[in-house]
């Protein structure tokens, strides 16, 4: 994750939304990308840089909600045979257990699956496909997938961004007060020093004062 927040860090903030919107969108169609460790690192750029959080979870939001749309639509054409089909093709990604997976998911929540799915990882690339291939009806999961997208963009962008000001402010503060400490400490030691090797000098004049011992 740190390369890729090095990376992200050389885009200008006009790049960083539209990487985010189209990481994501992908990601939500049913390509396995790493759409929340790109929004993550967008919300964590957003506190030391000229990012704007907003933007941020705005294009997350309507990536994660126009690629969901699309994934829907493929799903519904291909149906479930295209969904065992790319399983077979991708099974570390959507081999038969992630899709049984994901199945028993709508079977629970039924179209709030597709909600709950924008929290989850397999479900966040599954739940868009596997609502066409269920013959979800649209609007339900468009209900369904905008309130996900945008309570999942938003809540994660601004915990990360409040969560980043309070840490830069709080390494802010402590550098002050290790400074102020480092000062101290110097002071303290300089002065026992000067302190020890003032005795010590005396001690050597005394001594030297002294007038020899006779010898027998």
């Amino acid at each position: 994750m740190h390369h890729i927040e090095v990376w992200m860090g050389t885009l200008s903030p006009i790049w960083v939304y539209v990487l985010v919107g189209t990481v994501i969108g992908i990601e939500s169609m049913g390509v396995p990308l790493p759409g929340e460790i790109t929004l993550v690192t967008a919300s964590l750029l957003s506190v030391t840089t000229s990012v704007n959080p907003w933007l941020v979870a705005g294009a997350a939001s309507a990536g994660a909600i126009a690629g969901d749309s699309v994934g829907y639509l493929i799903g519904r054409r291909g149906g479930r045979a295209l969904l065992e089909r790319v399983g077979r093709r991708f099974p570390k990604h959507f081999g038969p257990e992630h899709l049984a997976k994901a199945e028993r998911a709508f079977q629970r929540w039924g179209v709030w699956a597709v909600f709950f799915g924008r929290f989850i990882a397999l479900l966040r690339i599954l739940a868009g496909p596997l609502a066409g291939a269920l013959r979800v009806p649209y609007a339900k999961f468009l209900a369904a997938n905008a309130l996900g997208g945008i309570v999942w963009s938003f809540g994660t962008v601004f915990a990360i961004y409040s969560l980043g000001q309070v840490a830069e402010k709080w390494l802010k503060d402590f550098s002050w007060v290790a400074l102020a400490a480092a000062v101290v400490a110097g002071a303290v030691t300089t002065l026992y020093l000067r302190r020890k090797a003032a005795a010590e000098a005396r001690a050597l004049k005394a001594e030297s004062g002294k007038e020899p011992a006779a010898t027998p």
